[in-house]
């Protein structure tokens, strides 16, 4: 019986680390997004419009993270 009481407190433990896993992967993929997005719509200015932001291509890559909160 004591390990039959055992085996279900270990299933229940795997499903709730199932679900932490599972909800960490989801806001992953909302923070890729994020980023990939941010990144796109930087991407697609001109430099001139980049300038008047006061940034410089080569930092497109460090804003995106920010914004994604990765940095």
């Amino acid at each position: 019986m004591t390990a039959l009481t055992h085996t279900h407190a270990a299933g229940a433990s795997l499903m709730s680390r199932l679900h932490g896993a599972t909800d960490a992967l989801k806001g992953r993929v909302a923070k890729y997004r994020l980023y990939r997005s941010t990144y796109a719509e930087l991407s697609a200015l001109s430099n001139r419009e980049l300038a008047d932001l006061g940034l410089h291509r080569s930092e497109l890559r460090r804003v995106a993270l920010e914004a994604a909160g990765e940095l």
